[in-house]
């Protein structure tokens, strides 16, 4: 019997003049699909403002940290705990406590001053953004805190390496065991991803325009001088507008191996579905205020493996109601997909809004974001934990 969980989220979403994801020249990315020019916005660009969604929908300690300045954060950690360590003997124990765990440490940096401290110290740091959660930083600062009982505080942090590694191997934090973790230096530290992001891109082609603009200087502008008259400031700024198609995945059984239980599982894959089709990226956002919600969201829960829908729009939507044909050819396609390659959902819920996107509940009967995503919860944590029971 397949046992597999796997989730799917195929996303239409409708965004006005902006910029949400630019390249090194200050450009919106873009892509070439299907022979045409494509809005482009990148995996990574919407994985940030994923996970800055996930602070409103889980506590904190669930969550991780992705910082090279891992030392400062557990120096401050252990002195949260007890202030009467000094600065400098919490950043020496934390600086040989992630070496105990088996991780470089360079590149010092200034480290902010105390009150009480006239010298500019520095800090080690990662060579690379390492992503821990928030609940590892604390079993670390009370490890730490323990050794520094001992007579010697250094050999009793060198003497316990597999306890401090296996720290840093457990109970990881939800967006750790979702979007993964790679260590250079130790890869037994490294986390396999449970979730795949896809670069969003348009459905339809798209042609990048640019916006000319001024600033007037508030004090000139009153001036009766006319020689110092006109613009204090000229420039540009290049942005489009489109209808993306969005996906991402989660393998519900990886993420469980990751978080280590059936029920923060559940609470993750709830917080994923809600996160992902209600973030967006803030590219320009005080310039474009591109502040949308999807058009349509379509969640399914497949026991065979994830089905990416990006083939309905390799030929560019043409017509002027580009919502109602993508949604048209979305549903077609996964229709046609699961029909030539038995990949039929387990379960499906669709999130959509207006008129244009009514072919949808040929997929399921339209509900609300809340209600798919406890559905997915449900059907998730069912599913984990009669793999459980039977293995």
């Amino acid at each position: 019997m397949n046992t597999r969980t796997i989730l799917d989220i195929s996303i239409l979403q409708t965004v006005p003049p902006s910029n949400l994801n630019r390249d090194d020249p200050g450009s919106p990315k873009s892509a070439i699909y299907g022979g045409v020019p494509r809005a482009r916005v990148s995996s990574q660009a919407w994985k940030r403002p994923t996970r800055e969604q996930f602070r409103t929908l889980l506590d904190a300690d669930s969550l991780g940290i992705r910082t090279k300045r891992v030392v400062e954060v557990l120096t401050d950690r252990i002195r949260e705990r007890d202030p009467q360590v000094s600065s400098d003997a919490a950043a020496e124990l934390a600086a040989e406590t992630f070496k105990a765990g088996g991780l470089k440490l360079d590149t010092p940096r200034a480290r902010k001053k105390d009150a009480d401290d006239d010298d500019q110290k520095t800090l080690d740091e990662t060579g690379y953004l390492l992503f821990l959660g928030s609940r590892q930083y604390d079993r670390l600062a009370d490890f730490a805190l323990t050794a520094l009982q001992a007579d010697d505080a250094k050999a009793a942090v060198t003497a316990a390496k597999k306890t401090i590694k296996a720290i840093l191997k457990e109970d990881n934090a939800v967006d750790v065991g979702l979007f993964g973790r790679m260590v250079a230096d130790t890869t037994d530290l490294n986390v396999d991803a449970a979730s795949q992001v896809a670069h969003a891109i348009s459905v339809h082609r798209v042609d990048t325009e640019a916006d000319y603009f001024t600033a007037v200087d508030d004090v000139k502008q009153g001036s009766e001088d006319e020689s110092d008259a006109g613009a204090a400031m000229i420039g540009t700024v290049e942005f489009n507008s489109a209808t993306l198609y969005r996906y991402a995945n989660v393998d519900a059984d990886r993420l469980r191996e990751n978080l280590g239980s059936v029920d923060a599982t559940a609470k993750a894959v709830e917080a994923f579905v809600t996160a992902f089709a209600t973030s967006i990226p803030s590219g320009k956002i005080n310039t474009f205020a591109h502040d949308t919600l999807p058009d349509l969201v379509v969640v399914s829960i497949r026991d065979t493996q994830p089905v990416n829908l990006v083939g309905a729009f390799e030929s560019p939507v043409t017509g002027l109601d580009r919502v109602k044909e993508a949604t048209d050819r979305l549903v077609a396609r996964e229709q046609q997909i699961d029909e030539a390659y038995d990949t039929t959902p387990v379960a499906t819920w669709v999130v959509r809004v207006g008129e244009a996107t009514a072919t949808a509940d040929q997929l399921a009967p339209a509900t609300s974001l809340k209600t798919a995503a406890a559905g997915v919860r449900a059907l998730v944590e069912q599913r984990l934990a009669e793999t459980e029971t039977s293995h």
